[in-house]
């Protein structure tokens, strides 16, 4: 199997980190449902724990969790419902193996009311815990859309990843992804309440300031107060998602996240960091229906391979990234 060769050849080793950085934490975003976020959590984990690191993959889609179903096991008994309803203390208590050597997964709220809409002090807990679990990398499927417990998961990793479709509907969601995971930022950082209610204003699609972009919203802050729109810019330079593309079936689909990249720079002053594509393969599906993770039923497909090859630019990249920038704020 090719994991056992080439996938283990110049794969960063990242268990020289210091002990600051003990552990790493990754989140798989993106606008809307249906865009593969599972399916890169799942084999990624399978990757990075193939190469002796021990992960835990969190299943954070409150509203909706199929985590387990990519990595072909049956729901767990117990989820992360359990600790937000405080049935268990300890986040650890509900790891459950996956059949993966080095790989634990704690699933996603099965059972639990407006899971998907916790409070702010249950989040909170959630995100302390997550940070104290032993392990040497968490990667995390996050719910689609753009509410706060999304992007406030999203923001607190180290690295976070958006995952989008070549589709126009997936395309605009991953627009709007981006520029209200900067907009939250901004806001956790800003302790003064008038900046904050001009932030606040920003995310609102249609606002009386006429701020559509980062952009606007600096050039307002700035006539206010020109430090202050000097730092928002910085933030914004020091603001760096990833950028998967899945389900590529041509040419000009391949292209499509250098686009967007370009986009992004242009209209939002945000940079972002492309990793690569997955192509659309039926290997995908097949997996799925027999219950099995893409890695392990298919370790010769293309898709296989471009998951891999994410896996290495994440790894690269884990060893250059500083702590996220809202780790002692949530």
């Amino acid at each position: 199997m090719k994991e056992d060769g080439q996938n283990k050849i110049s794969f960063p080793d990242l268990s020289t980190k210091s002990e600051s950085r003990s552990l790493s934490i990754v989140a798989i975003g993106g606008g809307k449902g249906g865009i593969g976020k599972s399916l890169l959590t799942a084999n990624l984990g399978i990757c990075f724990a193939k190469n002796r690191l021990k992960v835990v993959l969190i299943d954070a889609d409150l509203g909706g969790s199929n985590l387990h179903t990519c990595l072909g096991v049956d729901l767990p008994e117990i989820s992360l419902s359990d600790f937000v309803a405080r049935r268990v203390e300890n986040i650890e208590e509900t790891i459950v193996e996956t059949g993966q050597n080095g790989l634990g997964l704690i699933s996603g709220a099965q059972d639990f009311l407006g899971s998907a809409n916790i409070k702010y002090t249950q989040k909170l807990r959630v995100l302390k815990q997550i940070r104290k679990i032993n392990a040497d990398l968490i990667l995390m499927d996050l719910g689609s859309g753009t509410s706060f417990n999304v992007l406030d998961f999203f923001l607190t990793s180290d690295l976070g990843i958006v995952m989008m479709v070549p589709e126009p509907t997936s395309l605009e969601n991953s627009y709007r992804f981006i520029r209200s995971a900067f907009y939250r930022l901004l806001r956790h950082q800003e302790k003064s309440i008038p900046f904050r209610k001009i932030i606040e204003q920003a995310m609102e699609t249609r606002n009386e300031s006429g701020i559509r972009t980062p952009f606007d919203l600096i050039r307002v802050v700035s006539k206010m107060d020109p430090e202050k729109g000097d730092k928002y810019r910085a933030s914004m330079l020091a603001f760096r998602p990833l950028l998967v593309t899945n389900q590529v079936r041509s040419e000009e689909d391949a292209e499509l996240g250098v686009a967007v990249r370009m986009a992004c720079r242009k209209y939002l002053g945000i940079d972002l960091d492309y990793l690569g594509y997955i192509g659309y393969d039926d290997a995908v599906w097949k997996a799925v229906r027999n219950r099995a993770a893409l890695l392990q039923h298919a370790p010769d497909s293309a898709s296989t391979e471009s998951i891999w090859n994410i896996a290495r630019e994440v790894a690269r990249r884990l060893k250059q990234k500083p702590e996220s920038a809202l780790r002692n704020i949530l």
